[in-house]
């Protein structure tokens, strides 16, 4: 016996309001970050993801596991950010910003084991960042502020990216498979 095992649409719409959340959660931890660091709104930032995001071309598995990987990357690089920023910027009026970005961290470590458990539902397996070994160290507080302002950026991007991969699953003509389809066994 055997068949495809599949991952129910309802868990893909989950996992997407999940993104959302986090998309929404990392917007308002920007906003109270650019303030009380008097950053401007427009403020470029530098790319510090460099996973290739989700192609349309791509098959489900793949969408899933670039999506964790650069999931995986934010998360380890939110990590680090709100370590640097303990050590360097904590003050203590500080705390609706900190309670903001501990709920981003959190909202974002649900979103990551939420794209990992789809990764493994549709047969992938995840693929841990291992360019952690050698931690961003700022040449000065400016550098951390403009660095940690681009984690948040990278943040947002993708939990939007995840937002949209979640859509397109949601809409997808083919089954969310798990493993390979088994034939069925015919007796002689």
């Amino acid at each position: 016996m055997g068949g495809v095992m599949t991952v129910k649409r309802s868990t893909v719409a989950k996992v997407a309001d999940l993104a959302a959340l986090v998309q929404h959660e990392c917007t308002d931890v920007l906003i109270q970050y650019r303030n009380q660091e008097n950053l401007p709104n427009d403020m470029g930032s530098d790319r510090l993801v460099f996973v290739s995001p989700p192609s349309s071309q791509l098959d489900i598995r793949s969408k899933l596991q670039s999506l964790h990987s650069g999931l995986d990357k934010c998360y380890s690089l939110l990590e680090r950010a709100i370590a640097l920023e303990k050590m360097e910027l904590d003050r203590d009026q500080m705390s609706e910003y900190k309670n903001g970005r501990r709920r981003l961290k959190e909202e974002l470590l649900n979103l990551l084991k939420s794209t990992e458990e789809l990764l493994k539902a549709a047969g992938g397996k995840p693929v841990r960042n291992q360019d952690d070994l050698e931690p961003y160290h700022p040449n000065n507080v400016f550098h951390l502020k403009l660095w940690v302002y681009s984690v948040y950026i990278e943040v947002k991007l993708w939990s939007k990216t995840a937002f949209t991969v979640m859509k397109e699953l949601q809409s997808a003509k083919e089954p969310l498979k798990r493993g390979k389809r088994s034939t069925r066994r015919t007796l002689q």
